[in-house]
């Protein structure tokens, strides 16, 4: 009898053939799937980033129009309260110095008081030192792009 081939000895079995792998149609489904799937995340995240700012701005706008309506209606105000009577009258009385039939204008003079005034203290006499004469600017040019005098 032969003896029997222990496990770990046995001859070593012929290679298979590995062949590559090959894309199968379920991975092309998938990966289309996820690109479609990625590409409309990204739009998706744009639109929101665009709708975001537009209600930023249309914010800022109803506050702009908010403001330019209160400024109208403080503008009509003024414009009814000048077109008043009483405003002209009040006008005439304060600024315009106006008088009715009958009222005394009275312009109240200040009078002089019995302190002494002080004296305004002594001038200073600072000398100026004369002016240095003025060298003409197309000297001045020509001594930057040629580094000596000019030649008259």
């Amino acid at each position: 009898m032969s003896d029997p081939i222990p496990p770990d000895l046995d001859p070593p079995l012929p290679r298979r053939r590995e062949r590559p792998q090959q894309i199968t149609s379920l991975q092309i489904v998938f990966a289309l799937i996820l690109s479609i799937g990625l590409l409309l995340v990204i739009n998706f995240s744009g639109r929101i980033a665009r709708g975001q700012q537009m209600e930023a701005e249309r914010q800022r706008m109803q506050a702009t129009i908010a403001v330019l309506e209160r400024q109208k209606l403080d503008l009509l105000r003024t414009r009814d309260y000048a077109a008043n009577d009483a405003s002209i009258e009040y006008w005439a009385h304060t600024e315009g110095k106006m008088v009715r039939d009958g009222e005394v204008l009275v312009i109240p003079v200040p009078g002089y008081s019995e302190a002494p005034t002080p004296a305004p203290p002594p001038s200073i006499y600072l000398p100026t030192p004369a002016p240095e004469p003025r060298t003409p600017n197309w000297r001045l040019w020509w001594s930057l792009f040629f580094d000596d005098a000019p030649p008259f």
